[in-house]
């Protein structure tokens, strides 16, 4: 069974469209509405072991690589934000999550791209959308700045160690 999971991610993946069941968007669609009439620069950049550990000290959560999907927008030929795609496991499964920022680094809005447990460990958007305008602080934390996620714990644990991690990234590569 296991196999056969990761089988289909990496169809899913591959495919370029990272729907799954439930409507999710995929990535293209959710950098669209993210930046609307944006040019979307992709990109992918390979951290340094000085980056890596310090970002991981910013994030207090550990950077599982080195390897980092992100997306710039430019409207205008102004920088209006970035995304980072951070793809991690939360219970046995995988969750992809494209967390976008504004252009001064805080978060804009979290789009869910790959979810892979059972659809009643998912966060709802209205769980997500608590992370609008957060910067990495001490805050940024499960009950303190971002309320827990009853029956979905891993869940909630998981996609706010992925928002610190993202943070983390994108403070270490815009100094």
């Amino acid at each position: 069974m296991h196999l056969v999971a990761c089988l289909f991610f990496a169809v899913v993946l591959c495919s370029g469209r990272d729907v799954i069941a439930g409507g999710l968007a995929t990535r293209e669609e959710a950098l669209a509405a993210a930046f609307p009439g944006a040019q979307i620069k992709p990109e992918t950049i390979f951290l340094t072991g000085q980056q890596i550990k310090e970002a991981a000290a910013l994030a207090g959560v550990p950077i599982p690589s080195a390897l980092v999907a992100r997306y710039q927008a430019f409207l205008n030929g102004k920088l209006v934000g970035r995304a980072y795609v951070d793809t991690h496991v939360v219970r046995t499964k995988k969750e992809s999550l494209l967390i976008v920022l504004d252009e001064y680094g805080a978060v804009r809005r979290i789009e869910v791209t790959a979810f892979l447990e059972p659809p009643e460990y998912q966060a709802s958007s209205q769980w997500y959308a608590q992370y609008k305008g957060k910067v990495l602080n001490n805050d940024l934390n499960l009950q303190r700045a971002i309320r827990p996620l009853a029956g979905a714990t891993l869940t909630a644990v998981a996609a706010n160690q992925a928002v610190r991690r993202a943070l983390a990234i994108d403070r270490v590569l815009e100094r």
